[in-house]
């Protein structure tokens, strides 16, 4: 399943990833195509609002990766492999978040790692339009992330 939408500033960006978030409840991964200052992490500001995140939301280019508690015991993994050829030791803890069905795991530059995420994954490419405005493409590879797509219609 593949759907289209706009967003016209950072507001749209992040209430689109808090509707996204809401509708999960662990176990679902989240791939994020889209050049730096797509909105990447905007998105998964949005996202973890939708989980009751309360901490301040950071990329985590430079640490590759962040853990959030959220609501209902569930925890937000966030990678970022931008920087990273190869994912040593970070595919051993990838693969942890992504056998637990407590985690939601969202990852930014996952082009080193694509191997290691699983088909049934919710691919969001965010296209920059111009300065403010982005084309979201919502594609589903499977039962699960076909679920996220309808339930934010």
């Amino acid at each position: 399943m593949v759907t289209m939408t706009e967003v016209t500033n950072e507001t749209e960006m992040q209430t689109l990833g808090e509707s996204i978030g809401k509708s999960l409840s662990g176990g679902e991964v989240i791939e994020l195509i889209g050049d730096v200052g797509a909105g990447k992490t905007t998105f998964v500001r949005g996202l973890a609002r939708g989980l009751d995140i309360d901490e301040t939301i950071q990329s985590p280019s430079f640490t590759i990766s962040k853990v959030y508690d959220a609501r209902d015991n569930l925890r937000l993994f966030h990678y970022d492999f931008y920087r990273i050829k190869d994912p040593g030791i970070m595919a051993g803890d990838l693969h942890e978040a992504l056998n637990d069905d407590t985690s939601i795991v969202v990852v930014e530059w996952s082009d080193t790692i694509k191997s290691l995420l699983p088909d049934d994954r919710l691919s969001i490419s965010i296209m920059t339009i111009s300065e403010t405005s982005r084309s979201i493409e919502l594609k589903s590879g499977g039962g699960s992330s076909s679920k996220i797509i309808e339930a934010i219609k």
